[in-house]
């Protein structure tokens, strides 16, 4: 026998069922079911708490609910079972990231990288710049690394720890890192959307990104300019003192500039191509070596011993790795702020991603997402129409697969003949799935991209929503473009008809 490689499914390989049993109507039924048992759920039942379980269960209901709609409508079981193992399948290197930085962020910790990150961060950042700043930092990390994904599991981190020791809301901090990560997700010739969008349009690379910044500068600068505002109008009154902080800080840890080599050289990684994985698993061990070397005492403690040996030396590093570890100061605040949960912590997150595969899975296992997708574009008829159609797929995609690559992916695929067919070029629908498809994964709470940005900020994706402004602005944006026929650009073959 030969040996092959196997390789994994590519999201631009991905399949769409179709079934002429099922109409739009019954398409539809699971995710109203969905909606309202949500709906339900977080506004009368469990508030905020709702991501600590109760919503995985009922993500897997609306599943129950689309497997009998697919079951009248002669969908066999196996086949909705297969789609939700492919559905999972695809997470599986999102699940291994999320237990990684939850890694990352322990040895990181105790370390003494993150309260290093706060100590100088509060000196250089203030309240009133600090919103802007970060959206400015997280944009050139996003852009250098290509992924939103890592620009919150590193700076993002630090940044929700400097807001939090000065008293800024963790809402419109987590708002500033997403905006700013979203935006070098976007546009970074690394990012795998951003080659994913181009490939399925039928466009290159580098004239989607050209094109691409027609709609996401103007949508930047607004965000920009939004943060700056909003910065002026923060009130600093109750904020601790920043002296007293840095004391407690100082007590707690030792402080030194050679802990910024570690997240440099993480960094460094991602920029040289290094897959995130890897990256994610030296900077969690790198931590735990500058652990031993800069906080010993601490991390005997964690490991429960009087003095740093082998043993105490590896039980704390394993428990701050692994379970939730809190260094204690004499600030109540830096209390809380110095606390993480390790592996375990980022449990509910891959809990709510998998039941969120589930529903997506046995969604377009019954044919419920081409059905919804194919009723969308024979909604409208106009050049305007198309867009908004586009527009509307990738949002209910997101909404009900639960996943920003089939958002990308199936509309792509569908709409691509129409957009020919008006005589729009490839780039048209290529950037209209990025402005609409890609940015807006992270506003939903179950789908992978919310679930992994609440988890990874611990900021309930709720709280932050509101204050992604580049994120559920950029559709807006590309509507208004297409409405005024605002650089829409036409076919060369259709412009000389």
């Amino acid at each position: 026998m030969q040996s092959q490689d196997i390789k994994p499914r590519q999201p631009q390989d991905e399949h769409i069922v179709e079934n002429k049993e099922l109409n739009i109507w019954e398409a539809l039924i699971p995710v109203f079911a969905l909606v309202i048992m949500l709906f339900f759920n977080v506004f009368y039942a469990f508030g905020d708490s709702a991501l600590e379980g109760s919503n995985q269960f009922i993500l897997l209901l609306g599943a129950a609910v689309a497997g009998i709609v697919g079951y009248f409508n002669k969908v066999k079981f196996s086949q909705m079972l297969d789609e939700v193992a492919e559905n999972v399948k695809s997470t599986t290197g999102a699940l291994l990231i999320l237990l990684l930085v939850g890694a990352l962020a322990g040895t990181w910790l105790i370390s003494g990288i993150i309260p290093t990150m706060i100590y100088y961060g509060m000196q250089i950042l203030s309240p009133t710049i600090f919103l802007v700043s970060t959206v400015v930092i997280c944009s050139i990390i996003s852009i250098a690394t290509g992924s939103s994904w890592t620009t919150s599991a590193t700076v993002g981190i630090a940044l929700i720890g400097i807001a939090e020791a000065l008293g800024i809301p963790l809402g419109m901090t987590a708002g500033a890192v997403i905006s700013g990560a979203y935006f070098g997700d976007k546009l970074s010739p690394m990012s795998d959307t951003t080659n994913l969008a181009p490939a399925m349009a039928g466009t290159d690379l580098f004239t989607h990104i050209r094109y691409m910044t027609i709609t996401t500068i103007p949508t930047y600068l607004v965000t920009l300019i939004f943060f700056t505002v909003l910065g002026f109008t923060l009130s600093t009154e109750g904020v601790a003192d920043t002296t007293a902080i840095l004391t407690s800080i100082e007590d707690a840890f030792y402080i030194s500039p050679w802990l910024f080599l570690v997240p440099a050289i993480v960094i460094f990684m991602i920029v040289r191509k290094a897959p995130p994985l890897i990256a994610l698993l030296v900077g969690t061990l790198l931590g735990g070596i500058a652990a031993l070397v800069f906080q010993p005492s601490l991390v005997a403690t964690v490991g429960g011993g009087e003095s740093l040996n082998f043993m105490s030396g590896y039980k704390g590093i394993m428990n701050a790795i692994t379970v939730k570890t809190s260094i204690p100061t004499d600030n109540q605040a830096l209390n809380d702020l110095f606390t993480s949960k390790g592996m375990y912590g980022m449990l509910g997150t891959i809990w709510l991603i998998i039941c969120a595969m589930v529903f997506g899975g046995i969604m377009d296992g019954i044919g419920a997402l081409a059905t919804i997708s194919k009723a969308l574009l024979k909604l409208f008829h106009t050049t305007f129409g198309l867009f908004a159609s586009t527009v509307a797929s990738c949002l209910a995609l997101n909404f009900t697969a639960s996943d920003q690559y089939l958002a990308i992916v199936v509309p792509g695929k569908m709409y691509a003949k129409a957009f020919k067919d008006k005589g729009l070029a490839p780039e048209n629908l290529s950037r209209t799935l990025e402005d609409s498809g890609t940015v807006t994964s992270v506003l939903v709470p179950w789908n992978t991209c919310g679930a992994y940005q609440s988890g990874v900020l611990g900021v309930d994706t709720m709280s932050y929503a509101g204050y992604a402004i580049f994120n559920w602005l950029s559709p807006f944006t590309t509507l208004l473009f297409a409405a005024f026929r605002i650089k829409i650009k036409m076919l060369v073959a259709k412009k000389e008809a």
